[in-house]
């Protein structure tokens, strides 16, 4: 290798794009490929998502329906599976209430929690949450554990 040889990395060098504004004798220069007149050929001209060309755009013509109510409470799902894998690793013995949740990175201080009856519980805990499904409070006191509603 030596300065006669040398050349740049493939992909490196891309001498196709088109230089613009660069004065007549380019044959790009005048309008620099923007056509005449209107928004597109204007200095500063961003096109806002959803425009279509001053028609009423979709999100304004598709009816709106339904309301979202502002009293919903919306509770953290925890099923009963999660709890047992829980035990088994030794992270929770007894009982459960949510300062053992919070720990265990499972809820936030602030959630509503939800006991929900997905697989199965063979240890005794005595749980203390907000919410059980009917399957996940059957399935604990099956286990001999207790399902207390705060």
């Amino acid at each position: 290798m030596d300065l006669s040889n040398l050349k740049p990395a493939k992909g490196s060098v891309q001498s196709n794009a088109k230089r613009v504004g660069r004065g007549e004798g380019s044959g790009k220069g005048g309008t620099a490929t923007r056509g005449h007149k209107g928004a597109k050929s204007r200095s500063g001209y961003s096109r806002k998502i959803g425009f279509e060309g001053g028609q009423m755009p979709l999100q304004r013509r598709v009816p709106k329906f339904g309301f979202t109510n502002i009293n919903r409470k919306d509770y953290l799902g925890i099923n009963l599976d999660t709890l047992q894998t829980l035990v088994d690793e030794g992270r929770i013995t007894d009982t459960v209430d949510m300062n053992v949740l919070i720990e265990n990175g499972l809820a936030g201080k602030n959630e509503l929690v939800k006991i929900l009856g997905r697989g199965e519980l063979k240890a005794k805990l005595k749980i203390s949450v907000h919410k059980f499904t009917a399957s996940a409070k059957q399935a604990i006191e099956a286990a001999g554990g207790e399902a207390v509603t705060l």
